[in-house]
């Protein structure tokens, strides 16, 4: 596609812009290694200029190689006033509608490809069942490259996982768990190494934290992370702090990265200023790391060509948009990604949870008492002012929270079908609906603190030991 002259830039986004003068200028470097024909070098060339002058037209700047258009997205969701703009980038997730952040305008702005119907039937057809319920219902609604990875399955290569968690707080909410609760079905119905990066030092530099406090915070969510159920055969968990001094594959590969990025282009990914710390402008390199399987030796054998895919929400996708670009250029796979929506606030999808906020969220170290009064007295209601009005018009679950955390937590596709239809139609009122979701998450919380007493500090050592997995490469 890259090459063809025929394709109509004028539909594309900047970013899809940036990404085909990339390809392209990947293509021309290696017919010329290759010593390929002139004429043909020359037709690269040509169709090289081309796109560059079509990015030029389209952003009023001059392409630079890793500088991709600002990351930090401002999209109009259709309104010119400017308070109404979503506003997204890896630490900030702003909208002024009820109903959350344009997706959509996500995916065309981020250049990112929509998971699709035809995708999902292609993953059902591939593990030979049903699709995650976050698959099912758009919860992860976009991607990157997951064809690729398909393709690796279907042929009988390889592949590994790797997300994440910034460790912030001790106490981690439910938000935190849907990474996690996906990350592991993807593991289990594709039977593939996991590793997870446990980001201490990223919060010691942004966090009023100490060094310590973080990396006690790290090991706190490793016993949460652990109790999800990962299997620890097949799973590594490692914190910056600790792995980045033992592991000669994961420090090359840092420093590769950070050969390759100018802090011209960190600061136009990120927004970093001339007053921010060396420690945050040298620290994506760190996240991009874990994205190649060299990192990780004890598991890969020392093997660079094992493809690698990221499930993460979509404000993580920044620094792995860094990483694809770079990737080539350091003779790496580029990752792939999966993209899951952002999991609401209590007080609604429009404002963000805050762990210094007890109220904005269901916390994993929450009792029954307080899941209930928290959902009854906080969850954002699209009920109407009174039972008349509700009865004669009907609830909206575009905006009530208690129908979006069942979207994430209530397995059952039909018994959601029910209680959207008799809200919608007025049937249901909200106290209604807050108490079907009190008894959905009250069982599954009591159901992960039982799961998180057995985690030993013994079993976090072990899960975060580096070590050979039980696969073979």
């Amino acid at each position: 596609m890259a090459d063809s002259p025929n394709c109509d830039l004028k539909y594309l986004s900047p970013l899809q812009l940036f990404e085909r003068v990339t390809e392209q200028g990947e293509k021309v470097r290696a017919l010329k290694a290759g010593k390929a024909p002139k004429d043909e070098i020359d037709a690269a060339v040509r169709m090289l200029l081309s796109l560059k002058l079509s990015y030029k037209t389209t952003t009023g700047q001059d392409y630079q190689a890793g500088l991709p258009p600002r990351d930090l997205v401002l999209i109009n969701n259709g309104t010119t006033k400017e308070e109404d703009e979503d506003f997204v980038d890896p630490w900030t997730v702003q909208t002024s509608n009820a109903k959350g952040v344009d997706y959509d305008k996500l995916i065309v702005r981020f250049g990112s490809s929509k998971i699709d119907t035809d995708l999902i039937n292609r993953i059902e057809r591939a593990i030979g069942q049903k699709p995650h319920r976050f698959l099912r219902r758009g919860i992860f609604f976009s991607h990157r490259d997951m064809d690729q990875i398909l393709d690796a399955y279907e042929n009988k290569k390889s592949f590994y996982l790797y997300t994440g968690r910034g460790p912030s707080s001790q106490a981690m909410h439910v938000g935190h768990l849907i990474p996690f609760i996906f990350t592991k079905w993807l593991q289990e119905v594709f039977d593939v190494p996991l590793v997870i990066q446990l980001t201490d030092d990223e919060k010691y530099l942004w966090k009023d934290l100490t060094t310590e406090k973080a990396y006690e915070y790290a090991r706190e969510n490793a016993k949460d992370i652990i109790a999800c159920g990962f299997d620890i055969n097949k799973t590594f968990i490692f914190s910056d702090l600790d792995y980045l001094g033992t592991s000669t594959g994961f420090y090359r590969n840092i420093v590769k990265v950070q050969k390759h990025v100018t802090f011209n282009q960190v600061k136009g990914i990120f927004g970093f200023t001339d007053s921010d710390c060396i420690g945050k402008i040298s620290f994506p390199a760190i996240q991009a790391a874990p994205s190649f399987s060299s990192s990780f030796p004890q598991i890969f054998n020392g093997k660079e060509n094992i493809q690698c895919l990221i499930p993460c929400a979509i404000d993580q996708d920044p620094y792995f948009r860094m990483t694809r670009d770079v990737a080539p250029r350091i003779g790496q796979p580029k990752p792939a990604l999966l993209h899951s929506v952002f999991f609401p606030a209590l007080q609604g999808a429009q404002t963000k949870m805050s762990a210094s906020d007890p109220n904005s969220s269901i916390f994993l170290t929450d009792t029954p008492k307080q899941i209930k009064t928290k959902i009854n007295k906080h969850a954002f209601s699209g009920g109407r002012d009174t039972i008349e009005e509700h009865r004669k018009y009907g609830g909206n679950c575009d905006v009530d929270v208690s129908f979006m955390y069942l979207t994430f937590f209530l397995e059952d596709d039909d018994r959601l079908e029910q209680l959207k239809q008799a809200y919608t139609s007025g049937e249901l009122l909200t106290g209604e609906l807050k108490k079907v979701l009190i008894e959905t998450l009250q069982p599954l919380i009591a159901a992960h603190q039982e799961r998180r007493k057995q985690v030993t500090d013994e079993m976090v050592k072990q899960f975060m030991t580096p070590r050979k997995l039980a696969f073979e490469f």
